[in-house]
């Protein structure tokens, strides 16, 4: 004889919570993707202020202090220039964050491989590095090291130092003789 379907209830309940748990766990994937975002605020500033800089990757502003958002993933190169002034040129490269990397490790935990590859892939567990880029612009003509001494004020060859004196406390090797050496000095009775 059949048994009536009057636990149809209790399956539904519990197919309604696999596919809730399988719902949130979907929504964690690719974590630090969404808390961190594949972008980030990006700050140069340079001495003096208000100079140009540019990016390899096509970003530019106008005049320092400035902030600009850059893809987190992606290495290039600042470019700061100032009339009267060396133009300067500096890497930037992405890092591993340190909350990227928690982002990262909680979706490799809970959100599994598709999500952690989608937080590698976006860039999401990087940041820029240095950040913010500062840069000391050096005047045209101006030694960047600073002003060469004059010739007067050189300074005069050191003296030789002298020869170092042996220490009453320490003996070197060579003057300590040998403990067969000390045994043939000593008396034939004496041990």
């Amino acid at each position: 004889m059949m048994q009536p379907l009057g636990d149809f209830g209790g399956v539904m309940r519990i197919i309604i919570r696999g596919l809730s748990v399988l719902a949130l766990t979907a929504g964690l994937g690719a974590c630090a993707t969404v808390t961190r975002g594949t972008t980030q605020q990006f700050t140069i500033e340079s001495t003096p202020p208000a100079a140009k800089a540019r990016t390899s990757s096509g970003f530019s502003c106008e005049s320092t202090p400035c902030t600009i958002r850059m893809p987190r993933k992606d290495a290039f190169t600042v470019t700061v220039s100032k009339p009267g002034y060396k133009t300067s040129v500096t890497d930037v490269k992405p890092k591993i964050a340190s909350n990227g990397a928690a982002g990262f490790l909680g979706n490799a935990l809970i959100g599994g491989v598709i999500g952690a590859a989608v937080d590698v892939g976006s860039g999401a567990t990087l940041d820029l590095s240095p950040n913010p880029l500062h840069i000391d612009l050096v005047a045209e003509g101006a030694d960047p090291v600073g002003p060469a001494a004059p010739a007067a004020a050189a300074t005069p060859a050191a003296a030789p130092a002298p020869a170092p004196t042996p220490s009453a406390t320490a003996t070197p090797a060579s003057a300590t003789p040998a403990a067969s050496t000390v045994a043939a000095l000593a008396p034939s009775g004496a041990k």
